[in-house]
């Protein structure tokens, strides 16, 4: 048995692929005998404390802020108070590192962090023997090049150096793909040995039950449904599917869409259907816990991303025996073959969009055979038992490597 720590500097649970990627995996590796926690930030509006998931055990960050501000104040430390998103990002990484050592991560064989500032964070106060390994789910720093701040050198400068240290702090690092492992040690200078490349696994057969235990959103009799689900947030690029809606409303009226999930982008979004007057078309469902069913109902899944890693969204859709159509971001085009499991599209090209929508809806048989292909690839490619080994496997390693030390 092999005790192991889950961590994650996101809030849990999350929107998005971290927290179920965590809740599979420690639910797989329970079932094979080892035992496994959780940390990271809760999930209260303001983000106010840190806990141990599973244990209910909870610090609070107004016992730790008030001390961070006095020992790192302007005086002491100009340079963290030069940009609010690094004066912010920093003091979060110091609590969760005070927290981690609250909580007493003494005990741990492996900690398994999720993302870069949590193996920051613990790899500075974890147990000589305690072994650490990361799964990076993405890359933050090149998202804040590519939307967040790009033109903030400051911002550029703190989150390129924790891109690098959060990568190689580790004993062995994992990605889901050749597109991170390529960014990795091509803009941040990550050495190609210390990372391992293996798809994320998935729990099918639960997705498959869900599928078919029903919704209270009825399905149009007359019509087909394009659906989306994932953050509503700018890099998953819904403004281009809206705008592409517009387009395809011009040439056929018989979809409607469906926006399932929640995120800062809803109101602007909101806005933009008022404003392409497709009100009537797209419907915004909010957060769900019946995916599983409105994939089932649905006809075409779109995934129009600016940046993505290996994309949750698109693994339930392919399950779900769906044709796809995503962008050409990051990890998507290593998880579909170009018209055989679905159709890449060039990122922000809103004409591609919609010739590939209006195809799919004009050609049913096209469409199933697609939707067919996806399921048949994803009953090989993604279930959990490939991944489980794989990560044991890492464990194992890391933790020899790290008693050699």
């Amino acid at each position: 048995m092999v005790k192991i720590l889950l961590a994650t500097y996101w809030p849990i649970p999350h929107i998005g692929g971290v927290w179920p990627f965590m809740v599979q995996l420690k639910a797989k590796l329970e079932s094979m005998g080892h035992e496994v926690d959780i940390l990271g930030n809760g999930d209260d509006a303001t983000n106010s404390f840190i806990y141990m998931q599973n244990q209910n055990r909870i610090l609070s960050k107004d016992k730790l802020l008030p001390l961070l501000k006095a020992k790192l104040n302007l005086t002491t430390y100009p340079v963290l108070h030069a940009n609010p998103l690094v004066n912010y990002a920093e003091f979060q990484r110091y609590m969760f590192e005070l927290a981690a050592a609250y909580f007493n991560v003494n005990d741990y064989d492996v900690i398994h962090t999720q993302d870069v500032i949590s193996t920051t964070a613990i790899a500075r106060i974890r147990h000589p023997k305690t072994a650490l390994v990361a799964t990076l789910h993405g890359c933050v720093a090149h998202e804040i090049r590519k939307i967040q701040h790009p033109t903030d050198f400051v911002a550029h400068a703190y989150y390129d150096a924790i891109e690098h240290t959060g990568a190689t702090s580790a004993e062995v690092t994992h990605v889901a793909n050749q597109w991170l492992h390529d960014i990795l040690t091509s803009e941040y200078k990550v050495p190609a040995e210390q990372l391992k490349v293996f798809p994320y696994g998935f729990d099918v057969d639960t997705f498959l039950y869900r599928m078919h235990m029903g919704s209270d959103i009825a399905r149009p009799t007359d019509k087909k449904v394009i659906i989306f689900t994932g953050r509503l947030v700018e890099l998953k690029g819904i403004h281009f599917l809206l705008s592409a809606l517009s387009k395809l409303k011009k040439k056929r009226k018989d979809w409607v869409c469906w926006i399932v999930g929640e995120g800062e982008k809803k109101e602007e979004l909101l806005k933009q259907c008022q404003d392409l007057d497709l009100e009537k078309y797209v419907m915004f469902l909010g957060v769900r816990n019946d995916i599983p069913a409105l994939l089932h109902k649905s006809d075409i899944f779109v995934l129009p991303s600016l940046i993505e890693n290996q994309s949750i969204s698109l693994i339930e859709a392919q399950i779900a025996g769906k044709a796809a159509i995503v962008s050409n971001a990051g990890g998507l085009p290593e998880m579909i073959e170009h018209e055989v499991t679905g159709l890449i599209t060039p990122v922000g090209d809103i004409d591609a969009l919609a010739k590939s929508l209006r195809k799919l809806l004009k050609d049913d048989a096209y469409r199933t055979e697609l939707g067919i292909a996806a399921q048949q690839f994803a009953m090989k490619q993604w279930p959990m038992n490939a991944m489980s080994e794989q990560l044991l496997n890492l464990y194992e390693t890391a933790i020899q490597k790290r008693r050699q030390e």
